[in-house]
């Protein structure tokens, strides 16, 4: 139902930009159409794709490829499941402690990308923190699939988990192609990343094969190809979520929109993936300095160039108290975000003020 109610909140929030699939848009100015499409067989999400092309047949062979890589890059980075042939996520996992993997440089690439953000974010975002996010992950299907006998994890348990989770015991030797766990206790979570990841990935690859203007949305990680080709808007209009507010109400549940193009926006917050403890809501961005979840804010939002940033920052600045997460934000170029705080209030950078719907900016133009 969350993963369904997700899909709707994207028809919700760009509605301005998303048509029926058996329609098309077209204007006297644009040779181009608009055109959309879906699945829902990777990275457990839906996977919405909207864009121009001169014809059905033309989007349709850019929506094959999509999908096929897609489902490539899913049995890469998963860690639940093996594949005939594949050496992938899981397969470093299962051989932790035991020898190193060869795998594909594309999963060299993202644990690597992984190790030096990490580090950069003070170990905030650790794919290695495995162990920990495994056992939490058990109870929050339980607590799903059993909401009056939901419990939280021990916290002895957690912190076992925890001594399994050095980030410097993931050795990548790039020249071979392998990786290797040191520690036979850890393994590797990349779900915080890959789905970003192989959206930057999808959206580069394509935009060489020519299909330059569009929308990837990736179960809410958004990444805009070029600007919209109906010959009227300079630049797409992404919705973002008010997390008070349900994701599936008809009653304004858009906090605001951004204007903007070759970028991405994706968000974390405590509305997303969770269970209920008595009354207590516990989401799943697990802070690893107290093993509990995150509970500075609602929701932050990041808009950054690539896909796979903007996930791995959304969450790890949702982690960050404001003052640190501010800076972090500001020390970077081209990174821009938006927080909503526990009491509502909503405080964005100097430049997301100027992509905001909210203070004047449009799809033909920024303020």
């Amino acid at each position: 139902m969350k993963k369904i109610a997700a899909f709707l909140m994207v028809i919700i929030l760009t509605a301005s930009i998303f048509t029926g699939c058996s329609k098309t848009s077209q204007t006297p100015q644009s040779e181009y159409k608009k055109y959309q499409d879906s699945f829902y067989d990777t990275f457990d999400t839906i996977i919405m794709v909207v864009g121009y092309a001169k014809t059905q047949e033309e989007f349709n062979s850019y929506m094959d490829k999509i999908h096929k890589r897609y489902q490539e890059l899913d049995k890469l980075f998963d860690i639940y499941n093996s594949y005939d042939g594949l050496n992938n996520a899981k397969t470093i996992n299962d051989n932790a402690g035991i020898k190193p993997v060869k795998v594909d440089k594309q999963l060299v690439d993202i644990i690597e990308f992984s190790k030096e953000w990490c580090k950069r974010t003070g170990g905030l975002k650790n794919i290695a923190l495995g162990s920990v996010l495994s056992i939490w992950h058990d109870y929050r299907e339980e607590g799903i699939s059993d909401p009056d006998n939901a419990e939280l994890p021990p916290m002895k348990d957690l912190q076992e988990a925890m001594k399994h989770t050095d980030i410097d015991k993931v050795i990548v030797d790039e020249k071979n192609s392998t990786v290797y766990l040191e520690d036979k206790g850890m393994s590797l979570d990349l779900g915080g990343i890959a789905k970003g990841y192989s959206t930057e990935i999808v959206a580069k690859e394509m935009m060489a094969a020519g299909f330059t203007s569009g929308i990837i949305n990736a179960g809410g990680n958004v990444r805009i190809l070029g600007k919209p080709l109906d010959g009227i808007r300079e630049r797409w209009g992404v919705g973002i979520q008010d997390p008070n507010k349900s994701i599936v109400s008809d009653d304004g549940n858009t906090l605001d929109t951004v204007f903007l193009n070759n970028a991405s926006v994706v968000d974390s917050g405590d509305y997303q993936r969770y269970y209920v403890v008595g009354d207590k809501v516990y989401h799943h961005i697990i802070d690893p300095t107290t093993l509990m979840p995150a509970n500075y804010f609602h929701q932050v939002t990041i808009v950054t160039q690539d896909s796979g940033m903007a996930d791995f920052l959304s969450s790890a600045v949702f982690m960050l108290p404001y003052d640190k997460g501010r800076a972090l934000v500001e020390s970077l170029p081209g990174v821009e975000a938006m927080w909503v705080m526990m009491d509502g209030t909503v405080k964005v950078t100097d430049g997301m003020k100027k992509i905001l719907k909210s203070c004047g900016a449009s799809g033909a133009k920024a303020k």
